[in-house]
């Protein structure tokens, strides 16, 4: 079975450039402290996400190579997160703080993932679902974990600077239905997609 690369990027981007502890946190530090002296906390950020989604990796293998009749029912349960994230997404608020109490270092990026619960699930599903035929090389463990930190740390670089932005836009509550119900609906069509790949 190949990968669905269609569904694997459409659920990492929302999910990674939606509204949550990095993204939020991330507007807050660049609109107080500009780019430059957020970059210790964006990188604290990007090494945890880098470990959680890369311990994802080994532990879904693990899954795979011990209780592979386990895997279904992963798909199964990932595909309701999503419908559950969808959800979220549609009725999402866009209004963020403009206030950070004190700039962040890199050790509260780092411990914001491991209390994240939005990444741990993002690497869970990830790995067990939209990649479980991926090849289980080291290469391709590290080189897929990475790619989906860059696609964190983009985020977090966009919310940065144009957090303000993003929420002055949406703040209109039709423009705000509008991208919510494209997002959510992107969800869906990701989570349809994978209970599709099971038969």
């Amino acid at each position: 079975m190949e990968i669905d690369l269609l569904a694997t990027f459409l659920f990492a981007f929302i999910t990674t450039f939606t509204p949550g502890p990095n993204t939020i946190s991330s507007h807050a530090m660049g609109l107080n402290y500009g780019y430059r002296r957020s970059l210790p906390y964006f990188g604290g950020i990007a090494t945890g996400f880098f470990s959680i989604m890369l311990l994802s990796s080994l532990f879904a293998t693990l899954l795979q190579h011990h209780v592979p009749v386990i895997v279904p029912m992963l798909t199964i349960f990932g595909s309701l997160y999503i419908l559950y994230l969808a959800y979220h997404v549609f009725f999402a608020s866009y209004l963020l703080s403009q206030r950070a109490p004190k700039a962040l270092g890199y050790g509260n990026g780092l411990l914001l993932q491991v209390l994240n619960p939005k990444v741990i699930i993002l690497g869970l599903t990830v790995y067990s679902t939209f990649l479980r035929d991926m090849e289980r090389r080291a290469v391709y463990l590290v080189g897929s974990a990475l790619a989906f930190t860059l696609m964190s740390f983009s985020a977090l670089t966009t919310w940065a600077f144009f957090g303000l932005g993003i929420s002055r836009l949406l703040k209109t509550e039709r423009t705000r239905r509008i991208v919510n119900a494209v997002l959510s609906l992107l969800l869906v069509f990701t989570a349809v997609r994978m209970l599709i790949g099971l038969w």
